[in-house]
């Protein structure tokens, strides 16, 4: 009996946050019942709490949590003083706010080629400095971090600002050291599919640099230094309470889900054999794969041949950013991105999560064979 044929009630979602709470509902309940008895929503206990135990999982001296991923990469651009006619270098394959932060704070986003890893290349990074280059974003894409010791050598040489993009990579490591402690600073999502999720949204920043960290203390917080005092531009951008305390209750837990994620992705890499192009994780780098995406020419075939058998899956990211249209309307300068397209056209993310069943990843490795890629 084909793969196809067999029993169709072994559904496999592309990911199951009803799965993982239900083991944390006690944990997650008293939570919810400790915040609600103090009754302070914003800017309280849990929150310092937080910071002070994710800043110690990065190997850095300071986090301060934020509203939203993007609003760590925005709120760190604009601490570092970058506007207009400043320059930052990003790559193109990756979730356009990478990109929308740099043009926020009135920056000009240059969009540079990937390599195998589907992170920057530094050898491309090179040919894309200019005089107005002022940082250097890498996003640790997939759960992989990026090459950084030659990014680090570029920024170093040149006086620049490297701010990690870190809001796939709770907990990846690069040759011994954490995402979030590579860097000038470091920006991580914790929107609830991450590998580290709040119940809603949220983000840190990370850094060893006290400066910074007060300047970003004061602007997600309307640019306040005491209660009735305004110095800056700032504006709503706090974690509040609640996701503080959520987030406590899962931090603990966040290395047995990568232990976990990497066990599958081990699986899907030895059972797929020539199906598809699987994933390259390069020496010295600790993959926690968010997400485990394979290449094929025929995505399109595969991807609705696993619809038809209750397999779901997502691309990430079809469009590469250069090619979005708020950027091709605006001017910006990008290089050739010549890979960025490529993967673009044929990366396609299967399921995998902490929970996922054994019968399921091998209804997914059995399907993938039939179709082939």
């Amino acid at each position: 009996m084909s793969a196809s044929a067999g029993s169709q009630t072994v559904a496999v979602p592309f990911v199951d946050l009803a799965g993982q709470h239900a083991e944390l509902a006690d944990e997650l309940t008293a939570a919810f019942e400790r915040v609600l008895a103090r009754s302070r929503f914003i800017l309280g206990e849990e929150l310092d709490a937080f910071e002070s135990e994710f800043a110690a999982l990065c190997g850095a001296a300071h986090c301060v949590a934020v509203r939203s991923g993007s609003e760590a990469l925005h709120l760190t651009l604009r601490a570092y003083g970058f506007g207009p006619g400043d320059e930052v270098i990003v790559p193109s394959h990756t979730f356009v706010a990478t990109a929308l932060a740099v043009s926020w704070v009135g920056a000009m986003p240059v969009f540079v080629d990937i390599d195998e890893t589907y992170t920057l290349d530094p050898a491309r990074v090179v040919d894309a400095l200019t005089q107005r280059t002022r940082a250097i974003v890498p996003v640790h894409l997939y759960g992989q971090c990026a090459d950084m010791d030659p990014l680090r050598e570029l920024a170093e040489r040149h006086g620049l600002s490297i701010i990690e993009d870190a809001a796939q990579a709770h907990g990846a490591t690069y040759k011994g050291r954490t995402a979030g402690g590579l860097g000038h600073a470091a920006c991580f999502s914790f929107y609830p599919s991450k590998n580290l999720g709040a119940l809603g949204d949220g983000g840190a920043v990370v850094t060893e640099d006290a400066a910074l960290a007060t300047r970003l203390r004061g602007l997600r917080d309307y640019g306040r230094t005491d209660k009735h005092r305004h110095e800056t531009l700032g504006w709503n951008g706090r974690l509040d309470e609640l996701q503080a305390a959520f987030l406590r209750v899962k931090l603990p837990h966040l290395e047995r889900w990568n232990a976990a994620r990497a066990q599958v992705a081990d699986t899907y890499c030895r059972e797929l054999g020539d199906a598809v192009v699987t994933p390259r994780t390069a020496p010295g780098r600790g993959h926690v794969f968010h997400l485990f995406v394979v290449r094929s020419p025929r995505r399109a075939a595969l991807q609705e041949f696993l619809a038809t058998n209750w397999v779901a899956t997502q691309v990430h990211y079809p469009v590469p950013v250069h090619l979005q249209p708020v950027y091709t309307t605006l001017p910006h300068r990008s290089l050739e991105l010549r890979e960025t397209e490529r993967a673009a056209a044929e990366v396609l993310s299967l399921p995998l999560f902490p929970t996922i069943t054994t019968e399921q990843v091998e209804r997914v490795v059995a399907l993938v064979g039939e179709h082939g890629g």
